[in-house]
């Protein structure tokens, strides 16, 4: 009986098809998956605080923090295949979100509800910040599809930041 050596398998690598050219398929990828770590930092403390929630008001914003957490959920996969169709790559690891993300972390054992939702109306308006930020790359080469997705990205992210605002005002 005679054995062929397996060929070794080629990799090929990672490339979509775009118009967009590699400077911007670069720099874009590069901000959306910067962007997409800050996603998924903010997602993460929106859960924590929605599950470590206690006080008066503990039924309205549980339900307010679960919504936005939804809401921020969603963008993820759209922010990470807008880098694939632009020809880059994204993230892979909770390791790789670590390293990008600039959205601070909570671990602190115990947050007052008030404090929970200043912080989390600050990373919003941060993240708006950063929208803005990645939009401008897009803007500068040109790609339309993903600036018109930021746009409603921003939108969401300034009503978020509304709402959170408006939750911590002392009727006073």
């Amino acid at each position: 009986m005679t054995t062929n050596p397996a060929k070794p398998r080629q990799i090929a690598p990672l490339r979509t098809p775009t118009d967009l050219g590699s400077e911007a398929t670069r720099d874009i990828s590069a901000a959306l998956t910067g962007l997409l770590a800050d996603m998924f930092a903010l997602y993460l403390k929106t859960k924590n605080f929605h599950w470590h929630m206690s006080g008066p008001h503990f039924r309205d914003y549980h339900l307010m923090l679960d919504e936005h957490g939804d809401q921020i959920f969603a963008t993820t996969d759209a922010i990470a295949e807008r880098a694939r169709k632009v020809g880059g790559t994204t993230l892979r690891s909770i390791g790789h979100i670590q390293r990008l993300q600039r959205i601070a972390d909570n671990d602190a054992d115990y947050v007052t509800a008030q404090d929970m939702l200043a912080e989390l109306a600050q990373d919003n308006q941060q993240l708006t910040g950063f929208l803005r930020s990645v939009h401008a790359v897009c803007e500068e080469y040109n790609d339309v599809a993903t600036t018109s997705l930021i746009e409603v990205w921003i939108d969401e992210a300034e009503r978020r930041t509304w709402f959170l605002y408006e939750s911590t005002r002392s009727n006073h």
